[in-house]
């Protein structure tokens, strides 16, 4: 894949400044999860693999979560593609939801609960799903320890 010239300086400036942590969505459900008592680490490296992070980890129950940007990881219902530089932009964010998808079997096949939700999905019902999950295994856990 070629680079291919900034389609203006202004575009680059804000690609630039686009978050890749610590996003409004990401925010909001660490916030319920943490004033409902769970405990996690940001960005945890994902095991075995380099330059990948889980965007919440819960590490003793072997649970990860991914908040996934629309554009950046291609919702089906929000994605959009940019009419500058389109073929490198298909092939930039093709390689995104492939690099997604390797990421989530990795985990699965080391033993991890893969939890990825869209950017635009309710931070509540995120965190719900996420606190069900993460008491689900952690009891399948302790099961398995006695």
């Amino acid at each position: 894949m070629s680079t291919p010239k900034p389609s203006s300086d202004s575009v680059t400036a804000r690609m630039r400044r686009q978050a890749r942590r610590d996003t409004a969505p990401e925010v909001a459900v660490r916030k319920l999860l943490h004033a409902s008592g769970y405990r996690y680490r940001l960005n945890e490296r994902v095991p075995h693999m380099r330059r990948r992070t889980i965007d919440i980890a819960f590490g003793s129950a072997k649970v990860a979560v991914f908040m996934d940007g629309c554009f950046w990881h291609g919702c089906p219902d929000h994605a959009t593609q940019p009419k500058s530089n389109s073929e490198w932009w298909r092939e930039k964010l093709d390689r995104n939801m492939a690099r997604d998808t390797e990421t989530t079997a990795h985990l699965i096949a080391e033993g991890w609960t893969v939890l990825r939700f869209w950017e635009h999905e309710s931070a509540e019902r995120v965190a719900e799903q996420v606190r069900q999950t993460v008491d689900r295994e952690r009891a399948g856990r302790r099961r398995r320890r006695s």
